[in-house]
């Protein structure tokens, strides 16, 4: 009997002794959760950007924003219930956000002056990591927190109090809907991600969504003048021309793209 106890003792410290340096390494403090954006001003700019004509299924979305330390701090969604929009697509969001800003340099921080403050999208990704491509596995690189992906009461999700603020979630995701934020003096400050649609048409609504934050100004991209945007490239056989490259979609998404180009091109904003 005694060694059972010693034995319940034993473990119930090293339980509460785990705890203990979870929390402690986990309460990031106010300057590692601070946001680029109010849950209020991303909330709007989702329900106004999905109600567009993006292509794809004009399907509701979710919204997710991490702040330059890739700590989730925002959370939003454009329909009104839980399952207006694809549940999967929350933590797709945190994921697309994460990586576009894990792998997007801040102006000034490289001194190749062809690659300071160089933005990749997720788009971008998609070409690169596949099989021969020059960053094969990159989307295993940076597993999801699942400890923290789905904790919390549903009640909350997509509110301004939803459960994955304040954590770092991570998560490498290589297609359409990610996008680094950028601020007026060209300096990143995090990503938005966007799901629950196509991956062209997600790319499409983070797009708008970036530029009704006024959070655009990207020093330089893979697109040239346009910065991060998406690359349809591929040919017939799924070979990106420029190894950075993202397949068509369902619909006329890669047409919409050309238009909204013209409405929201980066760096636009006063």
């Amino acid at each position: 009997m005694n060694k059972k106890l010693l034995l319940c003792a034993s473990i119930f410290a090293l339980a509460t002794t785990s705890v203990a340096f979870a929390d402690r390494d986990d309460s990031y403090g106010d300057s590692e959760s601070a946001c680029p954006v109010s849950h209020a001003a991303l909330e709007s700019a989702i329900k106004s950007a999905q109600a567009l004509d993006n292509g794809g299924l004009g399907f509701h979305m979710w919204a997710s924003v991490v702040n330059a330390n890739g700590v989730v701090c925002a959370v939003a969604k454009s329909g009104n219930g839980l399952n207006a929009q694809w549940l999967g697509s929350r933590v797709i969001s945190a994921q697309k956000a994460y990586t576009a800003n894990a792998f997007s340099l801040t102006d000034g921080a490289n001194p190749n002056a062809a690659l300071d403050g160089l933005a990749l999208s997720t788009a971008n990704l998609y070409s690169a990591v596949q099989p021969g491509g020059s960053l094969f596995g990159l989307q295993h690189s940076n597993p999801v927190d699942t400890n923290w992906a789905y904790a919390g009461n549903s009640k909350k999700f997509g509110r301004k109090d939803d459960p994955m603020n304040g954590r770092r979630v991570g998560g490498v995701n290589v297609f359409g809907g990610g996008l680094a934020l950028y601020n007026a003096s060209g300096k990143l400050v995090g990503a938005v991600g966007v799901s629950g649609d196509t991956s062209c048409a997600d790319h499409n609504i983070a797009w708008r969504v970036r530029d009704t934050l006024k959070l655009d100004f990207v020093p330089a991209g893979l697109s040239g003048s346009a910065g991060d945007n998406i690359i349809f490239d591929l040919d017939a056989n799924g070979k990106s021309a420029g190894g950075f490259g993202h397949p068509k979609c369902i619909g006329t998404e890669h047409i919409k793209n050309a238009g909204l180009l013209l409405t929201a091109p980066i760096g636009n904003n006063p």
